[in-house]
């Protein structure tokens, strides 16, 4: 079956191209819903039964290349949402952009991103939350795919910024979290106990969980107390705007600042570090007074 499913997806790509003499060369997206059945991690495919996917094949069994993160993210009977991306006609049909899509986690993150909006826009001008303020609750994904309450931090302190995977400059994203990862590191040695460390993507749209378990697994980070977090593009500008930092996308870059906040155990914001050039062991003194 899996097989006739192959051939059957390369007889429907080969249609779609017409007659030309040439291999097609666009890439073309395919919205594709389904279950995951298994995952081959020595050939790095997953298996998905999926439903008939609009302009292109009914519904069947097959297996598609998965990246590293989301082959690390993925597991049997879980239902997902992806793009199906072909390059060219002959070429091997993988997936991107996968995402849970559990109804249940789908109302629970959505619920939390419509609170949120509706916090943002009651608080109006007063949106931006100073030091001494109560930080927002959210829920997000995490790089498991697991859905993320803030209230499960509550009774810890929280030590938080905004990164993306994609960010180019040496100076922004890969500083702040190779200091992120230091703290942690100084953390645990000065025995620090209770503290989470929290990244929130500023790029939603390309960092799904996987992406994010993906940047976490090269990095070398100790996912045990740090979660990388995702979820509605919108609850996302939300908490940009309640935390106090800037970003703008375009042309594929999202120019903004950087801020790393430290939450107390009752979610009060008791410290904030503009910029990538704080000192980490200022945090971890901050944490073992707190």
């Amino acid at each position: 079956m899996l097989r006739n499913g192959r051939c059957a997806l390369l007889l429907a790509l080969a249609a779609a191209a017409g007659c030309s003499r040439h291999p097609a060369t666009t890439e073309k997206r395919f919205p594709l819903r389904g279950e995951v059945v298994s995952l081959d991690t020595a050939h790095h495919t997953v298996r998905v039964t999926h439903q008939a996917v609009p302009g292109l094949m009914p519904g069947m069994t097959m297996d598609f290349p998965v990246r590293v993160g989301d082959e690390m993210t993925l597991h049997a009977g879980e239902q997902i949402k992806a793009d199906l991306v072909i390059d060219r006609v002959g070429a091997a049909p993988r997936l991107e952009n996968i995402w849970p899509d559990d109804p249940s986690a789908a109302a629970a993150v959505a619920a939390g991103a419509s609170a949120l909006r509706e916090d943002t826009h009651d608080r109006g001008d007063s949106a931006y939350r100073e030091v001494g303020e109560v930080a927002p609750d959210f829920t997000l994904f995490d790089q498991a795919g697991r859905v993320v309450n803030s209230g499960r931090f509550r009774g810890k302190q929280v030590m938080l910024n905004f990164i993306y995977s994609r960010c180019p400059d040496p100076n922004m994203c890969p500083a702040a979290t190779a200091r992120m990862i230091a703290t942690q590191h100084l953390a645990k040695q000065a025995g620090v106990k209770n503290i989470e460390f929290v990244s929130i993507t500023l790029d939603p749209v390309n960092d799904t969980p996987g992406v994010l378990a993906e940047y976490a697994h090269y990095r070398g980070i100790d996912t045990s107390n740090y979660s990388f977090l995702t979820g509605p593009e919108g609850a996302v500008r939300d908490l940009l705007t309640q935390f106090g930092v800037i970003a703008d996308f375009s042309d594929g870059i999202v120019k903004h600042t950087l801020a790393t906040l430290l939450i107390n155990a009752s979610g009060k914001i008791v410290w904030r570090a503009d910029g990538s050039q704080w000192d980490p062991q200022d945090f971890v003194a901050r944490m073992r007074k707190t």
